[in-house]
């Protein structure tokens, strides 16, 4: 996985995809771009595309994957010092910015083909849930079980999800104070031994 778009070792994919997130930068092409304008872009040929990422689609998911990828190892940097709500803030924060919003579609757009055909989409379906396992130890870092942690964290990230979908489909409607919301209910989780039975 490139992860920074200087370097220029590694397999031809690899190059291949430094090439094309160098060509983009934090955008990412969006679904109607022909394959053969986004090799143009890259001065790379569609061929090359095609035979290292399948289609466009797949073209996409790589870019998405290695993008994601460098967000969360700079998030992980910022979240050595802070606390799970510090994190959680610097996600939302990373996220929301206008700059990030073709993004944010493409990874919807992903994720929706990825529910059709996981089995194409193999290397972004494992880095969904890198957010989580990183909210997680952080939860066990201030306290938490690890089960608790690790639910805490998948709802928190089910929740800013939620809340990013809900902002591409429906521009400034989100609630005011959305991330607080989500900590209030971290904060406020109830008893496990409490819930009702099913």
């Amino acid at each position: 996985m490139i992860l920074s778009t200087s370097e220029r070792k590694g397999s031809a994919r690899e190059r291949l995809l430094a090439r094309l997130l160098d060509a983009f930068g934090e955008a990412l092409p969006p679904p109607e771009m022909p394959l053969r304008e986004i090799a143009a872009r890259t001065e790379t040929s569609h061929a090359l595309l095609r035979y290292h990422f399948g289609s466009l689609p797949g073209t996409l998911a790589a870019m998405l994957t290695a993008q994601r990828s460098r967000d969360n190892e700079t998030l992980l940097q910022a979240a050595q010092q802070g606390t799970f709500d510090d994190f959680v803030a610097a996600i939302w924060r990373t996220y929301t910015r206008p700059e990030q919003l073709s993004r944010v579609r493409g990874f919807f757009h992903v994720a929706g083909l990825a529910a059709y055909e996981p089995e194409k989409f193999s290397e972004f379906v494992e880095s969904i849930g890198d957010l989580t396992v990183m909210l997680s130890s952080l939860a066990e870092r201030e306290g938490l079980g690890t089960e608790e942690a690790r639910n805490v964290a998948t709802v928190t990230v089910a929740a800013l999800r939620g809340l990013l979908l809900q902002e591409v489909l429906t521009p400034g409607t989100r609630p005011e104070g959305a991330v607080t919301l989500i900590l209030r209910m971290k904060r406020g989780r109830p008893d496990p031994r409490s819930l009702p039975e099913r």
